[in-house]
Parts: C-alpha cells; structure tokens; sequence
C-alpha cells in the first residue's frame, strides 16, 4: 500500500512538473535525501546546477541582448539562488515527496529552504538522464517553471545580491556596515549545513543557513534587509 501510494503521488508531481519520467526511480531518486539512505540525489543535484545555469543563462542572453555580462550575471543569480529555487519547489509540492531520514524529519526538513531548492536541482538532472541527455526538451521544461519570472525581471540594481543591498542600504543610512559570524556547521565532510549571523548595530541578529557560507550569508542577510524595510532605521547625521 505504501509503494503504490508513494507511486501515486510522484505521478501527481510528474502532472505538475510538466515532464513524465520512462523511469520513476530517477524521479524518486532526485527526491531522496542523503539522511534517507546510499541511493541519494546528490550527483543528480551536481549535473542539475550546470543545466539550470545553462539554460537560464543562454535564456536571458538571448532576452536582453543590450545587456552588459554584469547585468547577465546578477539577473542569472537572481534566478537560479537557493531562495528562488525554494519557491519554485513550494508551488510544485516538491518537500511533500522528499524522502528524508529520521532525523531530517523531526528537524522539518520537509520545509527546508536548502532541501527543496536542491530537490529542484535533482529532478532537472534525473530529468536529462531519463531523456538520454535530450537538453532541448529539459530546457523547455525548465522554462516552463521559470515563464513568470523571467517575463519580469529586468537588468539593473533590483538584481544586486543580498549581501550588496544590504551594505549599500546601511552605507546610504550612514551606518556601520554589517559583520557575519560563522555559528556552527552541521554534518558530515560531505553533506554539511552551515549558520551565520549577520549583526548590525540598532537592529536583532539574524541568522541564515545553507549548504555553503556563502548561501548562508545570503539568506542572513536577506532577513536583515527585510526587517530594515518593515522598520526604516533612522539616517545617522554627519
């Protein structure tokens, strides 16, 4: 009963997705956390990054052709960072088919922002494998997930990281620029999940994750930049 409900609902992802895998497992694979057991998506995940980076990247060059390489590639981040591939993995319903370890599900790794954007990064890999390597009909199906956002976005400071609008914010505020602490990192040599705080002088700490520092800081200081727009800080005088 488990197997053919398990089977029924990655035949209603597959429905959402918009692609029928010839072989399910692939799809039940890219859906498999390291926690979960040794058949994970992790190599899915490495060969999902580089086809999503190309395809997005050859997408927005051929929509912006005025546009400089800086412009390219702060719009190309925008797309393809943790935060947007964790909203495209909510409107999909991919958390609800993770399958996760014990731990991974007390924890809510179901919600997990760096879970579910991975996830999306697999199926894009088990999505070529399952193809035989046919790139122009992932690249369509990619798109299709991307449609609404790539309609909107446009070149310019809009796109900067969170990072860099977060230090140009405080530096037009007057303010001491933000420091990063590195709280801790959890797991193994090859499957580790980094925190960071961002402290800004007047306002809370804020603390972001991911499975880099990188991505971490990120989301870190997205939090603080989102707070500082729900309640403006104060020009300092000169």
């Amino acid at each position: 009963m488990e197997e053919q409900v398990n089977l029924f609902a990655l035949q209603n992802l597959e429905l959402r997705l918009g692609y029928a895998f010839q072989n399910i497992r692939l799809l039940e694979q890219a859906l498999t956390h390291r926690s979960f057991g040794p058949v994970h998506n992790e190599r899915l995940e490495y060969l999902g990054d580089s086809i999503l980076g190309m395809v997005i990247a050859r997408r927005l060059y051929d929509l912006f052709p005025g546009s400089p390489e800086g412009d390219l590639t702060r719009m190309r981040s925008t797309l393809v960072c943790e935060v947007t591939l964790a909203q495209i993995a909510r409107e999909y319903g991919i958390g609800d088919c993770l399958r996760l370890g014990p731990g991974e599900l007390k924890t809510g790794g179901m919600r997990r922002q760096s879970l579910i954007a991975d996830a999306v990064e697999s199926i894009i890999g088990a999505m070529f494998i399952d193809s035989n390597d046919d790139y122009p009909r992932v690249r369509a199906v990619v798109l299709s997930w991307f449609k609404t956002r790539l309609e909107t976005i446009k070149p310019g400071e809009g796109q900067k990281d969170h990072k860099s609008s977060l230090q140009e914010k405080l530096q037009s505020l007057h303010r001491n620029l933000p420091s990063y602490h590195l709280d801790e990192i959890k797991g193994t040599d090859d499957n580790q999940l980094f925190y960071v705080s961002v402290m800004i002088e007047g306002i809370p700490v804020f603390q972001g994750s991911g499975t880099s520092k990188r991505r971490a800081e990120q989301e870190a200081a997205g939090k603080a930049l989102a707070y500082i727009q729900e309640h403006p800080l104060k020009q300092l005088k000169r």
